[in-house]
């Protein structure tokens, strides 16, 4: 089998190809190795919503929920098990990427109870007990950039452990995942960590910034704002990855560097386009860059290997005019600030909800096991 070359060029223009989604489902079938054999997958994420929408299909955890059932587990327990167990043999598939990779890719994220979103100490809890079960070298937690988030990512780092920050809507909140995470660096350094091990990607969200923004617009119905549609999400993330080259090109990480510590990659998430009068690739062929992640749901990835046009770096060199789109949005009376805090609210309320889903379903699967 032969990769896609579409998704070959954009690998080989440095932005690791990662798969937004996993099940049993993918792992039984081969599913998920073929993707890695031809359409250049390095790694897997997930999150709350892909755990419930895999346990509520088919039947391919029923033998292993009716075995927990009988033992006497309840429903958080069984959660932690079955995902867990998805999450483990997932990183043993991207075993040979994570090699070859110097441990760069080959990751598999997993994220703590949502629940916990904004309680510090216990989402560092939760990590730590994470980073136990799995026990995989290759595994990222996925840690929500809340302003409770933020320490939690520093105390998790410096116990040695990588993380996936997820829920990053705005350039402000990236530059504090990173400080966030360079801190965790230095304690790790102190305590005597091998600084080389440690990983973290800072997961940016695109296709939502826009949806917000968008209906925005729209409302204000100025032909200066109908203009402005359909550009803030890559406009937000081309400044992301400014400030990114910034942060990791400065004093503070150089010292860090120096002892073996990683840069902290920029993650292009939400990639999927929900508006069908944007191109279907958008979010993925005006993202390119060097050392980013772009992590796809299915549909996306079939579109950018069927049509997706891969002209090398488009990032590099756009801050200023990345950065004249969000002046226009000002100008034109969209309250930015309020845009990123609503997108946060409901980045952290879909996950609780499709959590509850989960809960609710898994602990019906128990007690018809129990009949």
């Amino acid at each position: 089998m032969s990769q896609n070359p579409n998704l070959a060029a954009l690998s080989a223009a440095g932005v690791s190809v990662w798969l937004d989604d996993l099940s049993r489902e993918r792992l039984q079938t081969g599913n998920l190795a073929e993707l890695i054999a031809t359409k250049s997958i390095v790694g897997v994420t997930t999150n709350p919503s892909i755990f419930q929408a895999a346990l509520s299909k088919g039947n391919a955890y029923d033998e292993q929920v009716n075995e927990l059932a009988a033992t006497g587990s309840d429903v958080d327990a069984t959660i932690l098990a079955v995902t867990t167990d998805d999450v483990r043999n997932a990183c043993d598939l991207f075993t040979k990427q994570y090699e070859a990779s110097d441990g760069v890719d080959g990751r598999v994220s997993i994220e703590v109870d949502p629940r916990l979103a904004h309680d510090t100490e216990k989402t560092v809890e939760q990590a730590k007990e994470l980073w136990k079960i799995v026990d995989r070298p290759n595994l990222l937690i996925k840690i929500p950039a809340t302003l409770a988030g933020l320490p939690a990512i520093t105390a998790v780092i410096a116990e040695g452990i990588s993380v996936n920050v997820t829920l990053i809507f705005s350039v402000e909140r990236h530059r504090a995942v990173i400080d966030a995470y360079l801190s965790g660096l230095e304690k790790a350094k102190d305590a005597g960590h091998d600084l080389s091990k440690i990983h973290s990607v800072a997961s940016f969200f695109v296709s939502r910034v826009d949806s917000e923004i968008d209906a925005r617009l729209e409302k204000i119905g100025t032909q200066a704002a109908l203009d402005l549609r359909g550009q803030a999400g890559v406009a937000n993330a081309r400044l992301a990855y400014a400030a990114y080259e910034e942060e990791f090109g400065g004093e503070r990480f150089a010292a860090l560097k120096g002892a073996g510590a990683r840069a902290q990659r920029p993650l292009w998430a939400s990639t999927g386009v929900k508006n069908p009068d944007y191109s279907d690739t958008l979010y993925v062929t005006e993202l390119v860059a060097p050392n980013t992640v772009n992590t796809m749901p299915e549909k996306t990835l079939d579109a950018v290997a069927d049509h997706g046009v891969v002209t090398g770096d488009t990032v590099s060199g756009t801050a200023d005019a990345a950065q004249g789109v969000f002046d226009g949005l000002v100008e034109v009376g969209v309250d930015l600030d309020d845009v990123f805090k609503v997108l946060e609210k409901e980045g952290v309320d879909k996950f609780e909800k499709s959590w509850a889903e989960l809960l609710e379903a898994t602990q019906g699967q128990l007690d018809a096991a129990k009949k």
